[in-house]
């Protein structure tokens, strides 16, 4: 990923936050010579170093995948910057996001319980808190079916590239109109990136 200095994050636990908040990713590895990507949730392992999911068995980008190093997709919130928010007439239109990407070794995971395990985790993150769905309650005789239509991986993070693009390359000014206009928009995407840059522009004293 092409990182500018004043764009790059360096932090690893703040890549962790992202690549946890932003758990729904892309993979990305070479099937049969040509690129291939799945678009899956995945669990962070903070410990061990390592992502955890699991291929529907259909999909084919899992059978030549074994010891590969993939390419796992962040994407974080990101919007339009519209250079009428900027009131000067020599600037051009841009986009603010923040992303990180994963580089790491492929392990097949052939252990049931292991897997099972990976997607009781996805379960518990994403369930409201008050949902009465727990997947120990599940008839134990569909999950023994479930489990033999996926295929567990594991990939263990030899590399992360963190960015996050928040109008740093622009004078102080510009950055404050450009959060006042995304905060009187109502779209999620835009309220999140304003929010990410005041923490930024707060970070950095105002600079």
């Amino acid at each position: 990923m092409y990182v500018p200095a004043h764009f790059e994050i360096q932090d690893v636990r703040l890549m962790y936050d992202i690549m946890e908040q932003n758990g729904f990713a892309t993979l990305v590895s070479q099937h049969q010579g040509r690129p291939f990507a799945t678009h899956l949730p995945l669990t962070l392992d903070r410990e061990n170093g390592c992502l955890l999911g699991h291929f529907a068995r259909p999909n084919p980008q899992w059978t030549d995948l074994e010891g590969q190093e993939a390419l796992v997709i962040f994407q974080g919130p990101h919007c339009y910057i519209s250079p009428s928010w900027y009131e000067t007439g020599t600037s051009v239109p841009t986009w603010n996001y923040v992303a990180v990407h994963v580089y790491g070794r492929v392990q097949m995971v052939h252990d049931t319980e292991e897997t099972l395990s990976a997607m009781q985790d996805l379960v518990v993150k994403y369930e409201a808190s008050d949902s009465p769905y727990k997947l120990a309650d599940v008839d134990a005789a569909y999950l023994a079916g479930l489990s033999k239509g996926v295929q567990g991986f594991r990939i263990g993070i030899t590399r992360m590239e963190g960015k996050a693009k928040l109008s740093q390359n622009h004078p102080a000014k510009r950055q404050e109109l450009v959060i006042q206009r995304l905060e009187q928009l109502n779209r999620e995407n835009e309220n999140q990136i304003a929010a990410l840059m005041r923490q930024n522009f707060a970070a950095r004293g105002g600079q």
